[in-house]
């Protein structure tokens, strides 16, 4: 099982009161849900999900709110993946239904915005965030390269305001246009862990968390790693320059046309050819020297051969 099917299912165990009950079947019925009308039979309304636990979810909490006749269907998708779909039907007192959760008008019009005691009720915010969820709702394992929560919603509006009632949480939550509707994303790793714990999934929340730990762990030790490597290269380079040009000066000009101070360190650099800068400086019979001094005398020397590769004459010391 996938941990988006996780957190879902942990979802669809909650329990809710009454109003968020109605609030989360609100969100699952207007994103999920499919109305037919019939002559003679009137006005039939599907709300399907490949889940099973979400539908159970939606059967329940129908149930509870109205105690109308339904049935439950299971259809097998021929394309693609042939998943099971589950679809809840309400074959009578569907239009009062729709009409309750404020899903259908007075003029039989969609309505795809939220009202008033649905964006100032934090509670009743936080269920409809849940059912979005549970309709459209994905999100991406932790241990994956990116961190990514997304909401589906088939109609502009709609996807506005769930941005909108997220956004109230200060969760930066964005939309963006798909081929065939809108989403709702975000991908900020703590936005994320908030979206979940605000809509109740705290097994998920916590899971989520220590994937997150972990993962940010080992990146900061990769960072590390990659800046010793990339140190220590440095460094290599460095004393592989510098021996080369003290050999240089030994083979052309001879290492006594430098003053004392810099053939000291030139006869250690070229014998002690590992060690550190600090441990060159220890080693000094003239006495110990710090590093800075060290590099500064290093420097020295490779200016002097510089100097003899273009044709500079070296006075002896």
């Amino acid at each position: 099982m996938s941990f988006a099917s996780d957190v879902k299912k942990e979802l669809t165990q909650l329990e809710v009161t009454d109003a968020e009950a109605k609030a989360e079947l609100s969100a699952l019925v207007r994103m999920n849900g499919v109305i037919s009308l019939a002559l003679g039979r009137g006005m039939t309304l599907d709300v399907s999900t490949e889940n099973a636990s979400i539908a159970r979810r939606i059967y329940s909490l129908m149930k509870r709110l109205y105690d109308h006749p339904l049935d439950l269907f299971v259809r097998k998708k021929m394309r693609l993946k042939k998943n099971n779909v589950y679809i809840v039907r309400v074959s009578q007192h569907a239009e009062t239904m729709l009409r309750d959760l404020e899903i259908l008008g007075e003029n039989y019009e969609m309505i795809r915005t939220l009202n008033s005691d649905m964006t100032g009720d934090e509670n009743l915010a936080r269920a409809y965030l849940r059912g979005a969820f549970l309709a459209g709702g994905s999100i991406n394992h932790p241990k994956t390269s990116s961190y990514h929560l997304e909401i589906y919603s088939l109609y502009e509006n709609h996807n506005q305001a769930l941005r909108d009632l997220a956004n109230r949480f200060e969760l930066n939550a964005k939309t963006l246009e798909r081929k065939k509707g809108h989403i709702l994303y975000m991908k900020e790793s703590e936005k994320i862990s908030d979206f979940l714990k605000l809509i109740g999934a705290t097994r998920g929340m916590l899971e989520f968390e220590d994937a997150r730990i972990i993962k940010d762990m080992r990146n900061s030790v990769n960072r590390l790693v990659n800046c010793e490597t990339a140190n220590l290269n440095k460094t290599v380079g460095a004393a592989l320059r510098q021996v080369e040009n003290i050999k240089f000066l030994e083979r052309t000009v001879g290492l006594d046309v430098l003053p004392k101070k810099l053939r000291e360190i030139a006869e250690l650099r070229v014998t002690h050819q590992d060690v550190s800068l600090q441990e060159l400086g220890e080693m000094l019979e003239s006495g110990p020297i710090s590093k800075s001094g060290i590099n500064h005398r290093l420097r020295k020397i490779d200016q002097i051969a510089e100097r003899v590769r273009s044709g500079d004459e070296i006075a002896s010391s």
